[in-house]
């Protein structure tokens, strides 16, 4: 299986796209030495949403690293964020932009398509099934797309990221409600900088899954590593570090969720 899942009883869904670090050992070869080493994961977000399962949250967890796959792009590879950089379904550049694979050894459409089948289209059906799930059971249901980052990729985006990038795909993945609630969240908690739908406003799954008006709402919370992690190697965990943002999370979880409440209250 390429993928866990847990299922949670709440209405609630978080899904961790890029947390995989495995790379089969048939395509080894073909990436450059250092990209074995996995080092634009994003490292150690089951350890820090450790808490959701208590909570009663579903969780979505990949086995493989993004360099296999992008399980956060959309099947037909169209970029998501247009002039900007990207990196594709089956990435073939670092976050600095250096070249992922040995000279000659990127994937072809062939073999694009092959990883499409055997990874993407697992994890999206999986994700769709639960998402159905918790709407059957509860009449809602919460996707919460959970991501982290280096806090500064010039690559990707100039200067330093705020803290905390909640996105809603410009708010047509959720509810304004729901957004508002995770914005005064936030706000409440001023040492810790966030931004609503800037650099990064949710990738294929936020804008794929959320639907207010079929009542899924899907938002991405797009964390700064050094919240809770040395952002160079080893990539430690700073348990000292995470003990801070955990309650954070906690409560924006619990936010979103009774917004979603309100909204389909009875």
């Amino acid at each position: 299986m390429s993928f866990t899942l847990h299922t949670g009883s709440l209405p609630l869904l978080i899904s961790m796209p890029h947390i995989g670090t495995a790379i089969p050992a048939e395509l080894q070869p073909h990436f450059v030495p250092r990209a074995l080493d996995t080092e634009d994961t994003d490292w150690h977000l089951a350890r820090l949403y450790d808490f959701a399962a208590a909570m009663g949250a579903s969780l979505l967890q990949p086995q493989y690293s993004r360099y296999v796959i992008d399980l956060n792009r959309p099947p037909d590879d169209a970029p998501m964020y247009p002039g900007a950089s990207n990196t594709e379904l089956c990435p073939t550049r670092f976050f600095n932009g250096d070249a992922l694979y040995r000279t000659g050894c990127a994937p072809d459409a062939q073999e694009r398509a092959r990883r499409r089948s055997l990874y993407w289209e697992p994890y999206h059906q999986a994700l769709q099934v639960e998402l159905q799930r918790l709407q059957q059971v509860h009449g809602y249901a919460l996707l919460w797309d959970a991501h982290s980052i280096r806090s500064e990729i010039p690559w990707l985006f100039e200067g330093v990221l705020p803290a905390l990038n909640i996105g809603t795909a410009s708010g047509a993945s959720a509810h304004a409600s729901i957004t508002q609630a995770l914005a005064h969240v936030c706000a409440s908690h001023p040492q810790t900088s966030h931004v609503v739908n800037g650099r990064f406003k949710g990738g294929y799954i936020t804008r794929h899954y959320g639907a207010p008006a079929t009542r899924v709402h899907a938002v991405q919370l797009e964390m700064c590593q050094n919240l809770y992690m040395q952002e160079t190697p080893p990539y430690a965990y700073d348990p000292a570090l995470a003990q801070r943002i955990q309650p954070q999370l906690r409560t924006m979880l619990q936010a979103a969720l009774q917004a979603c409440g309100v909204l389909y209250a009875t």
